[in-house]
C-alpha cells in the first residue's frame, strides 16, 4: 500500500452532455447548469420541449452553449439528430423533469427531439424532476419514477420548499450547484447513484464545531463542511432517508431531500447526533468536533491591552464518535473521519490506524490534512480503513466521488 494518496490526475477529456429542458417553471435554472457545465469544460448541446422554449428563448441557450437548438426532428435532417445525439453524448441530463416528460420517457414516447435523444440514449441518464407536490406524489408519476430506476435510469428526488406561486411543498428543483456536481459525478463515475439505500435511515455531521471564547470570539476549524454535504446528497440520491447534523460551514445549498439541522458548539452537535442515531441505520461523523473548549466564557469582549493576555483554560470535549460506539444499536453501522497530519512519531496511516483501533468503529475515512489539501477545497482523497484490516485507498477527485466511495464500502459491509 502507498505511503500517501494519490495527487491531482490529469484533467479528463471533454464530455458530450446533452442538456434537455423541460416545460416548467424551473427552466430559468437550467440555464446556470448549462453554465456550470460548460465553465467545467464539457460540451453542452441543449434540447428543449418546445414548450419549454416558451420559458427560455432558444437564443439564451445557444449564447451559453455555443450551439444550436432544435427541438423537432425535421432540422439537420442530413445529420439524423435524434439518433446522433443520443448515441455520442456521455451524458443525457433533464433539467427540470417534469412530470409530462417522466411519463414520455417510462412509456417510450418519441415524438420531439428530447424524447427520440432519451430512446437513443446508452450513456447514463439523469434527470431532475420539478412540480407541484400533488403531481410529485400523485401514483402515476410515482410508478412511472420506478419503472425509469428499474431500467436503470436515475431520477433524483425532488427538495422541498416554495414551489410556484403561494404553494410550498415537495417538488421544488435541485440547486443548479447541486445538480452540476452530480452530473460530474455520473460523468466520472456512470455507476455512482445506484437505488440501492431505500429504507435506510443515515445520519451525517458536517462542517466545523465553534467554542465561543467571549462574544466575538471562538475556538475552531477549517472545516468548510463540503466532505458532510456530499455524503448527505449522495444517500439521499441512492434513496436514504438522511439528516445532516451541520456546524459551521461554508455557503453551501442545502442538499435535496435532506432534512438540516444546524448546530454550533460540539455539545450540541454531541446531543442532536445522539438524538438522530437512535433509530439511525448509519452514521457518519464527517464533522471536525473541537477537541477542547474553553472553561470558561467571558460575558464580555476580552480587550486588547497593554498587559498580557490571561492564558485561556482548556477542558476536553466529549468524544462523540466513541460514545456512539458504546451506545450503538445490533446492526448500526458507525462511520468516523480523521484529519490527520504526520509528525516525528508516526506517518499519517499510523496515526489513523490507532485512532480506528482506539474509536471502535466499523470504518474510518483519512485525509492527509494541510495548506490546499481536505479543508476547504473541491476536491480530496485519502484512505478508508475498515475494523477488518482492509485498507483501501481513495484516488483524488471531487468529495462527491469520495462520498461514492464511502456509501459503497458501507453497504458492502452490510451486505455480509
Amino acid at each position: 500500500m502507498n505511503s500517501a494518496p494519490a495527487g491531482p490526475v490529469e484533467p479528463a477529456r471533454t464530455r458530450r452532455v446533452v442538456l434537455g429542458v423541460g416545460a416548467g417553471i424551473a427552466a430559468y435554472k437550467a440555464c446556470e447548469v448549462l453554465r456550470g457545465l460548460t465553465e467545467a469544460g464539457h460540451e453542452v448541446r441543449v434540447v428543449p420541449t418546445e414548450a419549454a422554449l416558451r420559458f427560455v428563448g432558444a437564443a439564451t441557450f445557444e449564447a451559453l452553449s455555443g450551439q444550436p437548438v432544435h427541438t423537432g426532428v425535421f432540422s439537420d435532417v442530413p445529420e439524423v439528430p435524434h439518433v446522433r445525439l443520443g448515441q455520442e453524448a456521455d451524458l443525457v441530463l433533464v433539467v427540470p423533469a417534469t412530470a409530462d416528460l417522466l411519463a414520455k420517457a417510462a412509456h417510450g414516447t418519441a415524438d420531439d427531439l428530447l424524447t427520440s435523444t432519451l430512446l437513443t440514449a446508452r450513456c447514463p441518464v439523469l434527470m431532475f424532476p420539478a412540480m407541484h407536490t400533488e403531481m410529485w406524489e400523485h401514483p402515476a408519476t410515482q410508478a412511472n419514477v420506478a419503472l425509469l430506476r428499474q431500467r436503470g435510469t436515475v431520477v433524483t428526488e425532488p427538495d422541498s420548499g416554495r414551489l410556484t406561486g403561494a404553494d410550498s411543498g415537495k417538488g421544488r428543483l435541485a440547486d443548479p450547484a447541486e445538480i452540476v456536481d452530480l452530473a460530474r459525478l455520473l460523468l466520472a463515475r456512470p455507476d455512482a447513484l445506484p437505488w440501492d439505500m431505500t429504507g435506510m435511515r443515515v445520519v451525517v455531521s458536517a462542517g466545523g464545531t465553534r467554542e465561543p471564547i467571549d462574544p466575538v470570539r471562538w475556538l475552531g476549524n477549517r472545516s468548510s463542511g463540503k466532505q458532510g454535504y456530499a455524503l448527505a446528497r449522495v444517500a439521499a440520491q441512492r434513496g436514504a432517508d438522511v439528516t445532516l447534523v451541520a456546524a459551521h460551514t461554508a455557503p453551501l445549498p442545502r442538499p435535496a431531500g435532506v432534512r438540516v439541522e444546524h448546530v454550533g458548539t460540539a455539545e450540541q452537535l454531541r446531543d442532536a447526533i445522539h438524538l438522530a442515531a437512535v433509530d439511525a441505520d448509519v452514521v457518519v461523523m464527517a464533522a471536525a468536533v473541537a477537541d477542547f473548549r474553553p472553561t470558561r466564557l467571558a460575558g464580555h469582549k476580552i480587550k486588547k491591552t497593554d498587559l498580557e493576555p490571561e492564558p485561556i483554560a482548556l477542558a476536553r470535549n466529549p468524544d462523540v464518535l466513541a460514545e456512539l460506539v458504546s451506545a450503538r444499536k445490533s446492526g448500526q453501522t458507525l462511520v468516523g473521519f480523521a484529519a490527520e497530519t504526520g509528525d516525528s512519531g508516526a506517518d499519517v496511516l499510523e496515526h489513523a490506524r490507532a485512532k480506528l483501533k482506539r474509536k471502535g468503529c466499523d470504518l474510518l475515512v483519512v485525509n492527509a490534512v494541510g495548506e490546499g489539501k481536505a479543508f476547504e477545497v473541491e476536491d480530496n482523497d485519502g484512505w478508508l480503513l475498515s475494523a477488518d484490516g482492509v485498507e483501501t485507498q481513495i484516488p483524488f477527485g471531487a468529495k462527491s466521488q469520495l462520498a461514492v466511495a464511502v456509501w459503497d464500502a458501507v453497504m458492502s459491509l452490510r451486505r455480509r
